[in-house]
């Protein structure tokens, strides 16, 4: 190949790579989170219209699984929470400081994205209360939603929420670009 063809397509290859936009890893966080956010409204909705235990249910088996099956090519993704149900739903290392944060009011309840070790991205989403959260995360339960939760989670703490208090967040780590 001759020098003037080789240094045409380096400084072609350079230009393109110039002008690329950068990314905003909070789009692309909010991105990759949608299907599970839609996925387990699904699933929590279908619960709910059988009844209480089957939300819990939704909670316990399909939360899990939805954020299993959408973790692959190098993205991982959870739910977490300052009042914990759930201890496999422990907070990541690098997820505690922003969730602490939202939790004692210092920091703005917005979108977070930040560089994680080895060139991986962190994206953390407030989960605000919704009302149909309050028939398991609401001040005044049902005596068999006491029980039920009881029963599933002794060391509960995710109750005594109202609608539009902070709840948890909705986080996920991915591979920058």
């Amino acid at each position: 190949m001759n020098t003037r063809l080789t240094l045409t397509l380096t400084v072609a290859v350079f230009c393109v790579a110039c002008t690329e936009a950068p990314v905003d890893y909070r789009v692309k966080g909010a991105e990759l989170l949608v299907p599970f956010k839609t996925n387990l409204k699904v699933a929590l909705v279908e619960g709910m219209e059988s009844g209480p235990i089957e939300a819990i249910n939704a909670c316990k088996v399909e939360a899990p699984r939805i954020a299993a099956g959408l973790s692959v090519d190098g993205v991982v993704m959870g739910r977490s929470s300052h009042k914990l149900r759930n201890p496999a739903n422990a907070t990541p290392d690098w997820l505690a400081p922003i969730l602490r944060g939202f939790a004692d009011g210092s920091k703005e309840l917005m979108p977070v994205a930040m560089a994680l070790d080895d060139g991986r991205m962190g994206y953390a989403e407030p989960i605000i209360v919704q009302p149909m959260c309050l028939t398991c995360h609401g001040e005044n339960l049902q005596p068999e939603m006491v029980a039920l939760l009881a029963e599933s989670y002794p060391e509960d703490q995710a109750t005594g929420f109202k609608a539009g208090d902070f709840r948890g967040v909705f986080w996920v780590e991915f591979p920058e670009r």
